[in-house]
C-alpha cells in the first residue's frame, strides 16, 4: 500500500519506490508535495537523509508521464564538487534502468531519459554529442555552466530547463564560485525562462542566510519554501 505522499506520482513509480526504497523520509514527506505544486524549495538536511532522490524524483515523474517531452534538457543539476557530479550520474542511472524494468514488466512505455555531466574533463566527441542530441538530466559544475552560458551551441540546450537542482550550496555561500553560480543561474532565466528552483543544503545556521542566496538577484525571498531536518542528538 502506497503512503499519501507518493500519491501524486505514476502508479509505477510509486511501486518501484516502495520495492526498491520503502517508506518515505521524513525530508521527502516535507519536500515532495510543495515540489509537485512548483514551489521554489530548499532542502537543508544531513547527510543519508534522501535529499537527492527527493530533488530529483518529480522531476523525472514529469519526464515519464509526458509532462515535460523528452529529447530535450529539462532538469539541470549542478554541484562545485566535480567528482560528485559522476557519483550523482551513476546514482540515477541505477533507479532509471530499475524503474525502466518495472514499466517493462507491466507492458507500460518508458521513455529514453538520458543523463550526461559536462565538466572540464568532458571528451570534445561528448560535447558534440550533447548538442546533437540534449540529455533530458544535465549534471554540471558552475564554472562549466557559465562556459555553455558563453557559448551559442551551450545556450541551445539550455532554453528548455524546467528545474534547477542546486547542490552542496553551504559550500560555496559567501564565496566567489557562489557569486559565479547564482550569476549564471540568473543568466539562465533569460534563454529558458523562469524554473523551479530546489537546493540543496547540509544542516547549517544562519539557515536564512542560505535562503537569501539560494533566491538569487531575480526571485523574491517569500516565493522559496524551506523543508528542514535537523540532525537529532543521541
Amino acid at each position: 500500500m502506497t503512503t499519501p505522499v507518493l500519491s501524486r506520482f505514476h502508479p509505477l513509480v510509486q511501486k518501484w519506490f516502495m520495492d526498491q526504497v520503502g517508506s518515505p523520509t521524513d525530508i521527502q514527506k516535507q519536500s515532495w508535495p510543495k515540489i509537485a505544486d512548483g514551489e521554489h524549495v530548499l532542502i537543508t538536511a544531513p547527510s543519508g537523509s534522501g535529499k537527492t532522490l527527493t530533488a530529483f524524483l518529480w522531476a523525472i515523474n514529469q519526464l515519464i508521464t509526458g509532462q515535460w517531452d523528452v529529447g530535450r534538457t529539462h532538469i539541470l543539476y549542478v554541484s562545485p564538487l566535480k567528482a560528485l557530479n559522476n557519483d550523482i550520474r551513476r546514482n540515477l542511472i541505477k533507479p532509471l534502468e530499475e524503474l525502466g524494468r518495472v514499466f517493462e514488466a507491466q507492458g507500460d512505455h518508458f521513455p529514453n531519459i538520458q543523463v550526461m555531466t559536462r565538466s572540464g574533463d568532458t571528451s570534445q566527441s561528448d560535447r558534440r554529442r550533447m548538442l546533437r542530441y540534449p540529455p533530458e538530466i544535465l549534471i554540471t559544475t558552475p564554472e562549466s555552466l557559465n562556459l555553455l552560458l558563453s557559448s551559442a551551441g551551450g545556450r541551445s540546450i539550455l532554453t528548455s530547463i524546467s528545474c534547477v537542482i542546486l547542490d552542496e550550496i553551504h559550500a560555496v555561500v559567501g564565496e566567489k564560485r557562489g557569486t559565479h553560480l547564482i550569476t549564471a543561474v540568473d543568466r539562465l532565466v533569460r534563454f529558458s525562462g523562469e524554473f523551479q528552483r530546489i537546493s540543496l543544503s547540509a544542516t547549517v545556521r544562519p539557515l536564512a542566510l542560505v535562503a537569501r542566496f539560494t533566491g538569487g538577484f531575480t526571485m523574491d525571498l517569500h516565493q522559496l519554501s524551506v523543508s528542514r531536518l535537523e540532525k537529532r542528538a543521541i
